[in-house]
């Protein structure tokens, strides 16, 4: 069972939004997605719609502006934000990494896979059990 609805997508990259649009609408196309392109963007827009928060943060890592651990700090430390969950996303994660994200805050992380099926049944399982 999906666990989220509502999804915010922070990413600077365009061609990943739709390749992630594709997967959740072929996960299950009811789940609505936002998609900002970068930490501000993201910090602003969730300011300006605190009575419609999204369920679940895509957060790439790596973006111009505010990176995404910058801006996950951002929202854990915020009283209105911080109980979304926060989801990182990249190309890569060493261990040292994904330790370091989920100290901050982050509830998990996903791979950019190049691979259709394997980051569709990534994310599924990301929207099912985290």
């Amino acid at each position: 069972m999906i666990n989220y609805r509502n999804l915010l997508l922070v990413d600077d990259d365009l061609d990943d939004h739709e390749f992630f649009l594709e997967a959740i609408h072929d996960i299950d196309h009811t789940i609505n997605c936002q998609c900002v392109l970068d930490g501000e963007e993201a910090l602003n827009i969730l300011k300006e719609q605190s009575n419609t928060l999204p369920d679940l943060i895509i957060l790439d890592t790596n973006m111009p502006k505010r990176n995404g651990r910058q801006l996950l700090v951002d929202l854990k430390s915020d009283s209105k934000l911080q109980d979304i969950p926060v989801v990182m996303y990249s190309t890569f994660f060493s261990d040292k990494d994904s330790d370091e994200l989920k100290k901050l805050g982050a509830v998990s992380y996903l791979v950019k896979p190049s691979n259709f099926a394997d980051f569709r049944n990534a994310l599924s399982e990301i929207l099912t059990t985290c």
